[in-house]
């Protein structure tokens, strides 16, 4: 089996995981040298769903590279394990424009009610792609009180992100 430590390893396959647990042995690469290594591991934790891998891919939010960050939090939001809720709307509020956009993903995929007023705020995120997000993640959500800064974004000047308002304020339902 590959050492994590070292930079030349690639992290293996189920196949190659010698009959070990595919989590197990893959997140000590959330924390190896190589970029690459670092977001493709936690791009395929989750894949894999397994909430054992949610802590460590949450210690990874803060890797210095928005790549991993951004795959991180969109494998917390495939797992759909609640720990990650916390950490994410954290991540939403500031950090890479990356980790921002996978956040308010991964805050929709997960659904949790107390993302609706962290989500909303992010709908006057500077970036659109994380404002576009945002409007999606609130309408999985489907909680009223994400309604009013929903309207506010139909007049957004991207078009993606008044879509997916109009998107989510049907889901929600636009009658009081």
């Amino acid at each position: 089996m590959a050492d994590p430590t070292d930079e030349r390893a690639e992290p293996p396959g189920a196949e190659e995981s010698g009959g070990a647990d595919t989590v197990e042995v893959l997140i000590p690469y959330l924390f190896h040298p190589q970029l690459n290594i670092r977001w493709r591991t936690a791009e395929a934790l989750g894949d894999l769903r397994d909430p054992r891998a949610v802590e460590p891919l949450i210690e990874v939010l803060d890797d210095p590279y928005a790549d991993v960050q951004w795959k991180a939090a969109e494998a917390l939001g495939k797992i759909g394990d609640p720990r990650a809720v916390a950490p994410l709307i954290a991540a939403l509020k500031g950090g890479s424009h990356w980790l921002r956009r996978g956040a308010a993903w991964a805050l929709g995929r997960i659904g949790d009610a107390r993302a609706v007023g962290p989500l909303a705020e992010a709908l006057r995120d500077g970036k659109s792609d994380v404002r576009k997000n945002a409007a999606w993640a609130l309408g999985r959500i489907g909680d009223e009180r994400g309604r009013d800064a929903l309207e506010r974004a139909e007049a957004d000047p991207d078009p993606a992100v008044v879509m997916e308002a109009k998107k989510a304020l049907e889901k929600i339902g636009r009658g009081r």
